[in-house]
């Protein structure tokens, strides 16, 4: 039986919909729900596209978690996967699936984490304090903004020219070739 994994992502879902296409033809690993707060985000067309049922709820929902809960039982879902979702968890969801939630930071962490700390503002910092490498961690989810252990990081070099965008590129190039392969290194532990 395949374990199930439900994805939650606040904006464009490429990297849920690389994950859907890395897992398409695995017998092991099934995404059975994108879940998002957001009724417009892209991630809702990307995941029409695959044919992947789409669950959307409030911030206050999530807050309270009874019928996200309810719904991501009702599929028995064994793994979630945070993908570019960009709201806090309560604690009752963190705690009700312990070690069970993955996330993926497009930082070198434990740098550059933390609240207000995503997309552009994580690069731009980045630059803006010189660092010579920058990456990708993914970590479990635990009570706190990016503080949970480390997973798998990948590194990339910051160029002396390197811009906002380049930088982009090059961590959603490390974020798409890692982020399933942690998840499949995770579910085999399961």
């Amino acid at each position: 039986m395949p374990k199930k994994l439900a994805i939650f992502g606040s904006g464009s879902g490429s990297n849920a919909e690389n994950i859907c296409k890395y897992f398409s033809a695995s017998s092991d690993i099934e995404v059975v729900l994108i879940c998002t707060n957001k009724r417009d985000a892209f991630i809702v067309n990307r995941a029409n596209k695959l044919n992947i049922p789409v669950y959307i709820f409030t911030k206050y929902e999530l807050n309270n978690f009874t019928d996200l809960h309810k719904k991501l039982q009702s599929i028995d879902v064994d793994l979630v996967i945070l993908a570019g979702f960009l709201l806090k968890l309560p604690t009752i969801m963190v705690d009700s699936y312990p070690n069970r939630i993955i996330n993926i930071h497009p930082s070198l962490l434990p740098k550059y984490g933390g609240k207000g700390m995503y997309g552009s503002n994580i690069h731009k910092a980045v630059i803006e304090n010189k660092e010579t490498e920058s990456g990708v961690s993914i970590h479990f989810v635990n009570q706190n903004y990016d503080e949970g252990e480390i997973i798998l990081q990948e590194k990339c070099v910051i160029s002396s020219n390197e811009t906002v965008e380049t930088l982009i590129q090059k961590i959603h190039k490390l974020e798409h070739n890692y982020f399933p392969v942690a998840i499949d290194k995770i579910v085999k532990k399961l």
